[in-house]
């Protein structure tokens, strides 16, 4: 079979993000090792359109990133979308904790990240070191983390203002696999609100519920 590209490097980027075909019948073994893969990603072309099948060690994700084809194509359905969790759903005494260092941290904005470690299943929180936090501005830097442990949540405080992702939020968040929370309105009287988005493929998603156990709606 000829090559899809003669350049080393883009072929490279091509590999990275294989795109294939669905059998108008029977399984196809190259989509089901990537459906099955510990980490990885690609794209599954069906009648139904264009589904990014994507995978990290904590994630399985599959949604349909194009409306059906209108032109005839003799393939299979891409399959329905799912977004799971397979580390879990993370322990409601994090969301509490964390809830509490960012009201510890009023007026200024805080951050927080929940990371997951694949070899023990095990939560951790973790507060990064902040570069600068004022009521409506926080510079703050990931975490450098070993192989087998995953950021599954970055979160941040809008303090006292409403929760919602700014332009430095979506820059931020754009080349990345993770699940993106602002808390806003730490301290009010009702109880502080939650914006939250899954960050993958370049995209924002909407998350069709809480991450944390025992909510039961994502805003």
């Amino acid at each position: 079979m000829s090559a899809l590209a003669l350049d080393p490097t883009a072929a490279a980027v091509l590999d990275a993000m294989p795109c294939y075909p669905v059998p108008p019948s029977g399984g196809s073994p190259v989509i089901d090792a990537l459906r099955t893969a510990r980490a990885g990603q690609g794209l599954a072309i069906g009648r139904t359109g264009v589904m990014l099948i994507l995978r990290r060690p904590w994630l399985e994700l599959d949604v349909p990133i194009t409306p059906p084809i209108e032109a005839y194509l003799p393939y299979g359905n891409a399959g329905e979308p799912r977004a799971d969790l397979r580390c879990g759903l993370i322990p409601h005494e994090y969301r509490s904790r964390i809830l509490e260092h960012f009201r510890a941290a009023l007026p200024n904005e805080a951050a927080a990240f929940v990371i997951w470690n694949e070899a023990t299943s095990a939560f951790a929180l973790e507060f990064p070191a902040i570069d600068e936090a004022t009521p409506s501005r926080l510079v703050y830097r990931p975490p450098s983390l070993p192989h087998d442990c995953h950021v599954v949540c970055d979160l941040h405080s809008h303090g006292r203002s409403r929760a919602f992702f700014s332009a430095t939020d979506d820059a931020d968040d754009a080349h990345t696999t993770k699940i993106s929370i602002v808390f806003g309105r730490i301290d009010h009287a009702d109880g502080p609100v939650m914006a939250a988005r899954l960050c993958a493929g370049g995209m924002f998603l909407p998350l069709p519920r809480s991450p944390f156990a025992g909510d039961h709606d994502a805003a």
